[in-house]
């Protein structure tokens, strides 16, 4: 039983490689996604079209969703341990793959990088569109780069080493949970109207949720890159100097670290819908940027991904020696 449990997690790691997430294939988070809209569209008729009464409705809407996501894997898995342990690994290993997004974070820049590299801008500002919020119409070349880079550096986090940490910590529902929290702040999570007041717990509980997890990727991002032979020494200053340069307390961790690690300028002022937001830059223009840094941030993804994995399963072992015996 012990041996299945902590298998689920690198089978799922490695599935997630190879296969990555092709398009059109059915998703947990797509689901995630259609109950935060049908919660929200009828949270918002329930509540009072109040600030406070928006607030209200947005923790609600936390509530539910997350707790859904947690209940609905945590008794599949049981009813599959029921029948069989491999019953159980083989779905929660699936589980674990669709919890984590390495490939598709990798693969989905790498079209930024060949667009940019057949000097289409337009089909570079679509590629990237695909993976930021902000308006994309007024990047050139560079921009667009830059926005490349910053996405994987920051959803090196969120996309692999925090997932592997919840799914460590309490297997494919405590990953479900995490996801749903972390798609509750993408979908919700913003100041403008109208998700500002519904917005706002989501947007908040992210931030707690992600605290510890940003911190622990920026460290092995850092670690990453002396693996590969980066500028770790100016990855760790840009990192103690730079990591709050953000609205958010946890998404400049690691984009700071990976401003570091590879001598660029990151950030910035932004567009997003319609409207300026002012920005701190990360990092040192110790060079300017180039096409071939999406690869290398790709790079730095990878690496700092298998060593969360090997962080990921001691941390696993450990919690089912102690449980199990």
């Amino acid at each position: 039983m012990k041996l299945t449990l902590l298998l689920a997690l690198p089978i799922g790691f490695v599935i997630d490689l190879i296969i990555g997430d092709p398009h059109g294939w059915p998703h947990p988070v797509i689901w995630i996604g259609k109950l935060i809209s049908l919660l929200e569209k009828c949270l918002r008729r329930v509540f009072p079209k109040t600030p406070a009464g928006e607030k209200t409705a947005g923790a609600v809407l936390w509530l539910l969703t997350a707790g859904v996501s947690l209940t609905l894997p945590l008794v599949i898995l049981r009813l599959a341990g029921r029948v069989s342990p491999w019953l159980r690994l083989a779905l929660e290993s699936i589980m674990c793959w669709q919890i984590l997004a390495t490939k598709s974070l990798r693969d989905e820049s790498m079209k930024v990088f060949h667009a940019l590299k057949t000097g289409d801008l337009e089909a570079s500002r679509y590629a990237v569109s695909m993976i930021v919020g902000r308006d994309v119409t007024r990047l050139d070349d560079k921009g667009v780069a830059r926005a490349a880079v910053e996405t994987v550096a920051e959803n090196s986090s969120d996309g692999v080493v925090a997932p592997l940490l919840f799914l460590a910590l309490g297997g494919a529902p405590l990953g479900f949970f995490y996801k749903a929290v972390n798609t509750m702040d993408s979908m919700l999570g913003y100041v403008e109207e109208p998700y500002k007041n519904i917005g706002f717990f989501p947007a908040k509980l992210d931030d707690v949720v992600n605290f510890i997890p940003a911190r622990i990727s920026a460290l092995l991002m850092l670690l990453a890159g002396g693996v590969l032979g980066m500028n770790m020494k100016n990855g760790w200053r840009i990192f103690r100097r730079d990591r709050y340069k953000h609205a958010s307390p946890n998404s400049a961790q690691t984009e700071s670290v990976c401003a570091g690690l590879l001598g660029l300028r990151l950030a910035g002022d932004a567009w997003y819908h319609g409207e300026l937001h002012r920005k701190e830059y990360i990092g040192d223009p110790v060079r300017e940027i180039e096409y071939e840094d999406i690869p290398r941030s790709g790079r730095l993804l990878y690496a700092t991904a298998a060593l969360a994995l090997i962080l990921a399963a001691a941390i696993r072992y450990v919690i089912l020696f102690l449980i199990l015996g």
